[in-house]
């Protein structure tokens, strides 16, 4: 995945971070900065599957 594609997911991901900590905080789990890195390594797993999935449907 090139650097330009992950850039956007990053900012994608922030984009919903405060919704996210907040969905977190109402079911009693306090997100930290710390738990960021993990999320966030997870979340561009999943994005880049998509982007695949996606780019893979429209070259068939």
């Amino acid at each position: 995945m090139n650097e330009d594609k992950t850039q956007q997911f990053m900012q994608i991901a922030m984009k919903y971070l405060p919704e996210a900590k907040m969905k977190l905080e109402q079911s009693g789990i306090e997100f930290t900065m710390d738990m960021l890195p993990p999320f966030m390594e997870l979340f561009t797993k999943v994005m880049n599957e998509a982007y695949e999935l996606g780019k893979n449907e429209t070259n068939t």
